[in-house]
């Protein structure tokens, strides 16, 4: 296998597993160890791969948001580990605030408390709420056309005339010292608006955002707390952060 054909497929595996094993590619490429370790260190250099430990991973986009179908195909089992954790902490007649985003999203099919009110900026998630019979309100503003998320002055605007019990959000980088980041100015903005508007406010976030900054930071973990998938490999070293 021709060189720029072993990194097409290294970069192909990364595309959809974010992390891949130096074994792994052994087996896909069929090449030896020492031929995968120049690749790996070749697409370092060229910024298109991070290497660690016996693989590599993506390198996350510092600028850019995922594009929400591509979000709703990654690390579905973590997801709804965590979002059936997040539904646990309603209760009956709360008015709670979900952010827009994947993770969020897989939390409605396991709110069925009574009585509950959600305000929310995720255009995608108004459907389903609504089937559900959950009275909904709808932040407006302007949709990003990757994750249909309602941003911008006017969504900040109409979240100032509400009160939440507890708010539940997500990002895209988790880091010790940084907080938490998203990749989009104006999106770090609502979610900072709803945590100011929120008595609790929980971020949902899976173990691949761990140790990981994006470009725009939301808040420090001290102003909130995370709720992770149970098979975190991160949890004892952010477990004082983690519900």
């Amino acid at each position: 296998m021709l060189t720029i054909e072993r990194h097409d497929m290294i970069l192909s595996l990364l595309s959809t597993h974010d992390v891949v094993s130096l074994q792994l590619l052994m087996d896909e490429t069929n090449s030896s160890e020492s031929t995968i370790r120049r690749d790996l260190s070749s697409l370092e250099d060229e910024g298109k791969l991070i290497r660690i430990h016996g693989g590599a991973k993506r390198v996350v986009e510092k600028h850019r948001d995922m594009a929400l179908a591509v979000k709703t195909t990654k690390f579905v089992a973590e997801k709804n580990d965590i979002a059936k954790q997040a539904a646990a902490l309603v209760q009956d007649n709360d008015c709670i605030y979900l952010d827009a985003g994947s993770t969020t999203l897989a939390m409605i099919p396991y709110l069925n408390q009574q009585h509950i009110t959600v305000v929310t900026n995720g255009l995608t998630h108004v459907p389903p709420l609504v089937e559900q019979g959950i009275e909904v309100y709808m932040v407006g503003g302007y949709v990003k056309s990757s994750t249909y998320a309602h941003v911008g002055v006017q969504a900040r605007l109409m979240l100032d005339a509400f009160s939440f019990d507890k708010a539940f959000l997500g990002a895209n980088g988790v880091d010790l010292m940084q907080g938490l980041t998203t990749p989009d100015l104006e999106e770090a903005a609502i979610k900072s608006s709803a945590i100011k508007k929120s008595r609790k406010s929980y971020f949902l976030v899976d173990d691949s955002k761990f140790n990981e900054i994006t470009f725009a930071k939301i808040c420090d973990l001290e102003d909130v707390q995370l709720i992770t998938n149970s098979s975190n490999p991160y949890y004892s070293e952010y477990k004082a952060f983690i519900k």
